[in-house]
């Protein structure tokens, strides 16, 4: 169960612990991959950025082992004896809770669900993208060292190598400009904690699992 602290310094008020170090460390350790291999892949990709970069066995080198290593932060978080939150957040990130389908519709039904600590469109985000850390590394392996496959296979490889990038694009974008747009839940990946209030409003179900509520909460 997350911790309870306090601090001061944006405002008087209680914070909760919404992610804890590990946690954080394997987020922006593969947002920091994700970020590498979309900038190296668009240059790869658009034939203008290729020559203004150059350099494309480097570029091409980086890409290559940047896509190898993406896997890595998340299965060693699991592995790991202090990832019990992580393995928690992922069981959360992985299901849906009651009503909560009913967020991808506007208006009332989405303003009355209670929801836990994920909303429904960052489980949808995450599934997606873990998913393509796995396509990707698959694909992009057969489009590395494409000797031993025919040429069916490779072409398949590349063309979905190509439409899941597209995806991870929108994905990226889109969950940097609602994160950016909301200070307090990017303070909780940045700092680790949010304000009491903003659990409340915005995540009650995780809020009563957090102060224990033994009748409105979320299940781990």
């Amino acid at each position: 169960m997350a911790t309870v602290r306090s601090d001061r310094a944006p405002a008087a008020t209680d914070v909760i612990e919404r992610f804890d170090p590990l946690e954080r460390a394997v987020h922006w350790t593969t947002a920091a991959c994700f970020v590498i291999l979309m900038a190296t892949g668009a240059v790869l990709y658009i034939g203008q950025l290729e020559v203004i970069v150059g350099n494309r066995e480097i570029v091409r080198t980086i890409h290559v082992y940047t896509g190898l290593f993406l896997a890595v932060p998340l299965i060693a978080g699991v592995l790991l004896r202090r990832g019990r939150l992580l393995r928690r957040d992922l069981g959360r990130l992985s299901r849906f809770g009651p009503g909560e389908r009913s967020w991808f519709r506007p208006g009332e039904a989405r303003r009355a669900i209670r929801l836990g600590k994920f909303n429904p469109g960052q489980k949808v985000n995450a599934m997606f993208l873990g998913s393509a850390i796995f396509v990707m590394l698959g694909t992009g392996s057969i489009m590395h060292w494409f000797a031993p496959f025919p040429d069916d296979i490779r072409t398949g490889a590349t063309f979905v190598h190509d439409w899941w990038a597209f995806g991870i694009w929108i994905s990226v974008t889109g969950h940097i400009f609602l994160a950016t747009n909301d200070s307090e839940a990017l303070r909780g990946m940045t700092r680790g904690v949010v304000t009491r209030a903003w659990a409340r409003s915005k995540r009650p179900r995780w809020y009563a699992a957090v102060v224990g509520d033994p009748e409105d909460q979320e299940s781990s």
